[in-house]
């Protein structure tokens, strides 16, 4: 997708694009627009995309940690209209560390960052719950 066919409300995935083309080896950055137009088009549409399958699994194979932060980047900066998103990395006791998106404020407050950490280990407690119910079941145990 060339920028010109973004709608104007995406001017900051506009910018934020133009930046990283400049900045970004083309490789890398055909490697990001090839993750984030799917994205983008389905939010243009006003669908819910399935985010993680841009960023993890078989299809995010082969992506290197900065075109998946960056993808982040610019999906964040689509949903928000910011271009002050950060990429942020909590240590989780246990479960190893977790890449977040927030905003440069909430990224500069540890009393906020824990609070987000606090989340995440309560959905994966409760993730963990529910696959063990569901295995005791005998359903599908892939969410």
């Amino acid at each position: 997708m060339s920028e010109s066919e973004f709608p104007p409300e995406h001017r900051p995935v506009d910018l934020y694009l133009g930046l990283l083309r400049t900045r970004m080896d083309t490789e890398d950055f055909r490697q990001l627009l090839d993750v984030v137009e799917p994205v983008l088009r389905a939010l243009e549409e006003q669908r819910m995309p399935s985010v993680d399958f841009a960023l993890g699994g078989e299809e995010g194979e082969g992506l290197s940690q900065e075109v998946r932060d960056e993808a982040a980047l610019v999906i964040a900066a689509a949903v928000t209209g910011r271009l002050d998103n950060e990429v942020v990395e909590i240590d989780l006791e246990g479960t190893g560390p977790v890449r977040v998106i927030t905003d440069a404020d909430t990224a500069s407050d540890p009393v906020r960052l824990g609070e987000i950490a606090d989340y995440i280990r309560e959905r994966h407690r409760q993730d963990e719950e529910l696959r063990g119910i569901a295995e005791v079941s005998g359903l599908p145990t892939d969410f």
